[in-house]
């Protein structure tokens, strides 16, 4: 199931069913820090605040939301506006599950008393305990390979010594929750399309094949296609009608 709707995402998702979304992962335009098509006086506090509230009511038992978000600073202060998202949320009734980062590769802003800004915010926000976490494990493991013995301490009561119990280490283990990723869309004319592979590793993570995967500021189309291209069902919306374009041409083929 694929459902592209272009509107405002407020009134839309009023009419969305209850517990009718398993995964959210979306990236809401924040602090004015790009120029979308003209349309940046069109969000505001109330604005995710709404958002936030009604994604509770739609998302399901057990669901994930993944809000990618970042600060503006402004006369050498951060606003610190992704941390009053992250506690509206948890007002809302989320819990915050995790606060992970999205480390860039290539670091493009910075100024005379700081050091270079290299990151963004993934809260990761659960309506009650995450129902599916399918830990990605691409993490190295430096030992391996390496089998190793271990033994209960103490003696059996009849007087000898335990037997060792001899497991070997996987290659791979758990990764981190610091991710790293490339930035820029190449050709795709959006302001801010965020890395496919991190839109696919969060929907691998917090989601299985056949769940409803939603993306209320839908952008470049970038969490609908890693969805499609993972087998689950989306869910987007968009406000402007050339990003709107976009989505159906990278999503619908």
């Amino acid at each position: 199931m694929i459902d592209l709707i272009h509107g405002d995402n407020i009134e839309i998702m009023k009419e969305m069913p209850d517990g009718s979304v398993d995964l959210t992962v979306t990236s809401p335009p924040y602090d004015n820090l790009r120029t979308y098509n003209g349309n940046n006086d069109q969000w505001g506090e109330q604005v995710w605040k709404d958002v936030l509230t009604d994604l509770f009511r739609v998302t399901s038992d057990g669901g994930v939301i993944v809000w990618v978000v970042a600060d503006a600073t402004i006369e050498g202060s951060e606003t610190g506006t992704s941390f009053k998202q992250a506690l509206w949320a948890k007002e809302c009734g989320f819990r915050l599950h995790d606060t992970m980062i999205y480390q860039k590769s290539q670091s493009f802003t910075g100024s005379k008393y700081a050091y270079f800004n290299s990151f963004e915010y993934m809260f990761v926000f659960s309506k009650g305990r995450p129902k599916t976490f399918n830990a990605i494990k691409d993490r190295k493991n430096v030992r391996g390979g390496m089998t190793e013995s271990t033994a209960k301490s103490g003696m059996k009561k009849d007087g000898t010594i335990p037997d060792r119990v001899y497991k070997t280490a996987a290659e791979y283990g758990k990764r981190k929750n610091i991710w790293e990723y490339g930035v820029g869309g190449g050709k795709i004319p959006h302001p801010a399309v965020f890395p496919l592979k991190m839109a696919q590793d969060h929907i691998l993570s917090w989601s299985n094949e056949g769940d409803v995967v939603f993306d209320p500021f839908m952008g470049s189309g970038t969490t609908g296609l890693a969805a499609i291209n993972l087998n689950r069902d989306f869910i987007g919306i968009e406000l402007d009608t050339n990003y709107f374009k976009i989505c159906k041409e990278r999503i619908v083929k």
